[in-house]
């Protein structure tokens, strides 16, 4: 008979987290949630480590460039998805890295022999009212002066009025030298009380602007994930069967951490893709793999030179690899070997390779229980899909708002490079659904709403940090009756939709 395991494969509902001593510091605000992306050794730090630890499921339905720039705003990744063309999935990275860049490249240029209708023409295409005005109406030009929104009134100017008679000329116009700081061009914006600022070199010629918003959206979003240009941090999915043409694509295109994205990741595929990764680009370019339940997967891709390894087969929402072909793992007990697997890994060679809990995740409360059974990030497709910035439609349906999701092993997704073994490409089977959820409203209220769920629980176990969970937290199995305990029972409840007595 097949090799038997004792014991039982066990979901996130079957544990709760058991009180610790609360210090008068162990607070909310106290509490940090950084948590290392990619791989290290022991005594230095992650090269990529995000301020939350949620990243984005690599999903159609999930995460697109809109989500990618929605998402680091909070502080986490987005795995922009793999199934679509290369070329299309390179331009959300490039989209999703070009957003918020402290130093943004000029996409609005004029000449200023051109007149007031090619400014509007050109606001009405790149949605931007700063225009530099530049000898050969190029970014690459030189600079003769700027228009602002404030340099003409639409409704008295008629359209045909030459630029050069309402821009700002140069002569005239406050700017940063190249090679400027980021804080320096920031301080003349607010001394000036301008919008943006142009940053110009010894020929006259505009590098960038620094924009006033930028820096406003990351006063409001302090937890703000950059790169070391001020840029979004980004990740995008790739897959075992056209590697060697997208993984370059996405490098170029400025991916800070990818993804290999397969239902199944014990396989000599996974093995052969990250060692052309490694052969190709050292440890330059960082990537995960995945999924596995169990050490002896995660074994596999560590040596194989994974930067994060990626746990869950089956549990997914939309996922019914389990009742489709009888293989998976209750993803709590997958993430407790593994994670065991992981620290062994650690004590043995001193580099610690992150886990990411994929899947199984349904209240708020199961990524702390994620969390403090040893994932260093959690992967979520169905949380994220209900948010506005998910690239779905909202529908009503039946009265209620609901956002599309479906999942990469169904038709519609058409995603076969993520289930073939190898083989025949063509989709003999789904291995996912197509569904709605729920609508929720902004990623940002959602977030901060679960993420303050998080801290206060790890607040009640008497900690402050991911790390200080995971080595001194407390759990316990529970029972089928204690689950029921745990929610209103007994009671007549006021809300008129839910009038039984429990």
């Amino acid at each position: 008979m097949a090799q038997y395991c004792n014991e039982p494969s066990r979901t996130f509902n079957e544990y709760l987290l058991i009180p610790g001593f609360t210090a008068k510091d162990t607070r909310v605000e106290n509490v940090s949630l950084k948590t290392p992306i990619v791989k290290y050794k022991k005594g230095e730090e992650s090269e990529i480590q995000a301020n939350i630890p949620l990243v984005s499921a690599v999903m159609q339905a999930v995460s697109d460039d809109n989500m990618a720039v929605a998402l680091a705003k909070e502080g986490g990744i987005s795995f922009i998805f793999v199934s679509q063309p290369i070329e299309s999935q390179v331009e959300m990275v490039k989209r999703a890295k070009a957003y918020k860049a402290g130093f943004v490249k000029s996409d609005s240029n004029l000449r200023p022999d051109q007149t007031m209708q090619d400014v509007l023409n050109m606001k009405a295409k790149s949605g931007h009212s700063t225009i530099a005005i530049t000898d050969d109406g190029t970014a690459e030009g030189k600079v003769l002066g700027l228009v602002t929104s404030r340099d003409y009134r639409v409704s008295r100017m008629d359209p045909n009025t030459k630029i050069s008679d309402f821009m700002t000329p140069f002569d005239k116009l406050i700017y940063a030298k190249d090679g400027c700081t980021l804080s320096e061009a920031n301080d003349i914006l607010w001394d000036n009380k301008l919008n943006a600022v142009p940053v110009i070199d010894d020929q006259q010629r505009l590098t960038h602007f620094v924009f006033r918003k930028d820096y406003d959206n990351h006063k409001s979003n302090p937890n703000e994930l950059l790169d070391a240009h001020k840029r979004y941090v980004v990740g995008a999915g790739v897959n075992t069967r056209d590697y060697e043409e997208r993984i370059p694509a996405l490098v170029e295109a400025g991916a800070d951490v990818l993804c290999i994205d397969s239902s199944e990741g014990y396989s000599e595929w996974q093995g052969e893709t990250l060692k052309w990764v490694r052969d190709r680009y050292g440890d330059t370019v960082k990537i995960g793999a995945g999924n596995v339940v169990d050490k002896e997967g995660f074994d596999y891709l560590a040596k194989a030179g994974a930067d994060f390894v990626k746990i869950g087969i089956g549990g997914g929402s939309i996922c019914i690899t389990r009742e489709q072909k009888g293989i998976g793992r209750g993803q709590a007990t997958a993430v407790i070997e593994v994670a065991q697997a992981r620290d062994d890994y650690f004590k043995k060679t001193g580099v610690y390779i992150p886990i990411c809990s994929d899947g199984g995740i349904v209240y708020d409360y199961h990524m702390t229980l994620a969390l403090a059974m040893g994932a260093d990030f959690l992967m979520m497709g169905r949380y994220f899909a209900r948010f506005d910035e998910s690239p779905t439609n909202k529908l009503n349906v039946n009265g209620n708002y609901v956002k599309e999701y479906w999942g990469e092993g169904s038709n519609r997704a058409r995603n076969w490079q993520r289930y073939d073994l190898g083989g025949d490409p063509r989709m003999k089977f789904e291995e996912g659904v197509d569904s709605y959820v729920p609508y929720a409203g902004s990623l940002h209220d959602n977030v901060n709403l679960s993420l303050n769920k998080v801290k206060s629980t790890m607040c009640n176990c008497g900690c402050i940090s991911i790390k200080d969970l995971q080595q001194n937290g407390k759990m316990t199995l529970v029972s089928a009756t204690s689950i029921v305990e745990g929610g209103a029972h007994d009671v007549i409840l006021r809300d008129s939709s839910q009038n039984a007595i429990r």
